[in-house]
């Protein structure tokens, strides 16, 4: 997500340093440069050495003559982005007011000034993040284009994002915003039908290859919509379903028409989702065992994407088709045929056995040709997001 990108990381003096060492390795892992730089508050927390060995580079926590500050985030500085992670209420006043009275305030005037990218991941007790004159600090912030990774209001605290949640924020920052004012509607995951209250029809899919494209049209501009029976997440609008006539239902919401005529907001859908062909009419109460045999008289769904073809033809599909047998062949013509059904923008055709996994393959099958893919399911997602954009442009 983010190979090639030099991060420089401001650490200041919230309890939630302690996380920064940690921070630091997972935006390497992601394939960043990282350079810390701490206040010397930040400094009672966490050593400078710590991050030094997180990071395997010394950190600036003096400006000296050698202007680090510029060094690192001036108009040709080190720096392709600035993360400020923990940033207490101090700094992010500070920041709003243009006071440079620490390493971190100072590189944060300096990239604002250089236009280098910035965002910011408060924590602090939730009092202090309720204050107005901190929410009018970061409504400041924001209208000036710094990104914030909202905090996690847990326990009277305003805890710092997790990190995944940051680095996606430090990713959308540095990633060229192919989809911006693009608004996706992703499906992603299972589908489950119930068979009694206990009981339930579903299959393997994980979601994994859903999420990254989310994650993905998201790292690229675009207001996302997911829809999937998974947790909420904070950088996209969830709508929070199990059975297939509830997803069904959520995206003809954000893709279809209003009760009151009026078009709904979404740009184009991506519908990862392995969705349940068959549904069953639940039995009220626990089906007893022990009764011997038992049948359940299979009903199909409606086809979601056929469905909101028929009501929008002109919405930009990106469809997904999973096969358990044949040769690659034959998942390229089973997804040209779904393709040509239903009017994809294009297809992605996999084999079913990769569900759970991290890693894939598949094709994309476009009307001029098809490409192969083989990595990770990220990877998958940043190319789907990829291919949206050339398709919506």
């Amino acid at each position: 997500m983010l190979s090639g990108v030099n991060v420089a990381l401001g650490v200041t003096g919230s309890i939630a340093a302690v996380r920064t060492v940690e921070l630091a390795h997972e935006l390497r892992r992601q394939g960043a440069e990282v350079r810390a730089v701490t206040t010397q508050a930040a400094e009672s927390i966490i050593h400078p050495w710590a991050l030094q060995f997180a990071t395997e580079r010394p950190p600036v926590t003096e400006i000296t003559g050698a202007v680090e500050h510029v060094d690192l985030c001036g108009r040709d500085g080190w720096a392709d982005v600035l993360l400020i992670a923990p940033a207490t209420a101090n700094t992010v006043g500070k920041m709003a007011a243009a006071i440079d009275d620490t390493p971190v305030t100072t590189c944060a005037t300096t990239a604002l000034g250089a236009d280098v990218p910035v965002v910011v991941a408060p924590a602090m007790h939730e009092p202090m993040y309720d204050h107005p004159g901190v929410l009018a600090s970061i409504e400041t912030l924001e209208s000036w284009g710094v990104g914030f990774v909202d905090p996690r209001l847990e326990e009277g605290k305003a805890k710092i994002a997790e990190d995944d949640a940051i680095v996606l924020e430090v990713t959308r920052a540095t990633t060229a915003d192919s989809l911006a004012g693009e608004t996706v509607v992703v499906t992603s995951g299972a589908t489950t039908e119930s068979i009694d209250p206990i009981r339930t029809l579903s299959n393997r899919a994980s979601g994994r290859t859903g999420r990254a494209v989310a994650r993905a049209c998201y790292a690229r501009g675009a207001d996302v919509v997911l829809v999937h029976d998974g947790p909420d997440v904070p950088w996209a609008t969830v709508d929070s379903v199990e059975s297939a006539a509830e997803m069904l239902a959520a995206v003809q919401e954000h893709v279809g028409t209003s009760d009151e005529g009026e078009p709904a907001s979404a740009d184009a859908l991506v519908s990862a989702a392995a969705i349940s062909d068959y549904t069953v009419e639940a039995a009220p109460e626990k089906i007893r065992s022990g009764r011997g045999d038992l049948t359940l008289d299979l009903e199909p769904t409606p086809k979601l994407l056929d469905s909101v073809r028929e009501a929008d033809p002109d919405l930009p599909i990106v469809g997904f088709k999973a096969e358990t047998a044949g040769e690659e062949a034959d998942v390229v013509a089973e997804a040209r045929a779904l393709l040509e059904r239903v009017g994809c923008a294009f297809v992605v055709g996999n084999r079913a056995d990769v569900m759970g996994e991290s890693a894939t393959s598949a094709v994309v099958v476009r009307r001029d040709g098809t490409d192969r893919y083989e990595g990770t399911k990220a990877g998958l997602g940043a190319r789907v997001a990829d291919e949206l954009a050339t398709a919506l442009a």
